[in-house]
């Protein structure tokens, strides 16, 4: 991928550097444009690729900035019934709307 606000002393288009993760159901998962004057985060792709295999696998999702064994969100579409099942030492947090669907739980094994 050529990157056009970023050129060469030659007037030619630098290299962007591109990162995309396919899933095994061959969907794109993920996919990050670097400007060519910009490095790539390896640590920030290696938490996206921990984060995509958990919640594939899980009935989870991950917060910003977490980190592989950190606590994750159960999905909101799982019934509270559900959830005790699952995920026993879950929390439930209050929030002004006083609806139940913001909850934490310990990351799945």
């Amino acid at each position: 991928m050529l990157d056009p606000d970023e050129k060469d002393s030659a007037g030619m288009p630098l290299t962007a550097r591109a990162v995309f993760i396919i899933g095994p159901d061959k969907k794109l998962k993920l996919s990050i444009l670097y400007p060519a004057t910009t490095g790539r985060n390896f640590d920030e792709v290696l938490r996206v690729i921990d984060s995509l295999q958990l919640t594939a696998e899980k009935k989870v999702a991950t917060p910003a900035d977490w980190q592989a064994g950190g606590n994750c969100m159960v999905l909101p579409t799982i019934p509270s019934a559900e959830a005790k099942q699952l995920f026993p030492d879950h929390k439930v947090h209050e929030v002004p709307s006083g609806k139940q669907y913001l909850r934490t739980t310990p990351c799945p094994k």
